[in-house]
């Protein structure tokens, strides 16, 4: 099962809604972020471990991050879909990409095949 983020963003306003607090959320967005760097750091050889599945609790605190982030976003009635598309086309052109994100999805769904550019519309 795929999970757009308009249907993340609207299971995350039904649980936070009535009493999600935006600063309690983002000091769990805050902890999430430093486990992952806590995972990262063992990744990178820069921490000790264990036996432990280091890729899997990479992607649970990666979820984790998410999760808070756009819990946030939702409670402040954010289009995170449409933020996430205008930023990557400003980082876009000021790194000269190739392409953007949106021309690289249309590209993948056979909306606009060979899409290149330097990362603008048209």
């Amino acid at each position: 099962m795929n999970v757009t983020i308009k249907e993340l963003e609207a299971y995350l306003l039904d649980c936070y809604g009535n009493g999600g607090i935006d600063q309690s959320l983002f000091m769990k967005l805050v902890e999430e972020i430093g486990e992952t760097a806590e995972v990262l750091n063992k990744k990178a050889g820069r921490k000790a471990h264990g036996s432990e599945d280091l890729q899997h609790q990479l992607g649970n605190e990666l979820a984790d991050v998410i999760h808070y982030a756009v819990a946030i976003a939702a409670l402040n009635g954010l289009d995170m879909n449409k933020f996430i598309l205008e930023k990557d086309k400003t980082a876009s052109v000021k790194y000269g990409h190739r392409t953007n994100l949106e021309q690289f999805v249309l590209a993948k769904r056979g909306g606009r095949p060979g899409a290149s550019g330097n990362g603008q519309n048209g």
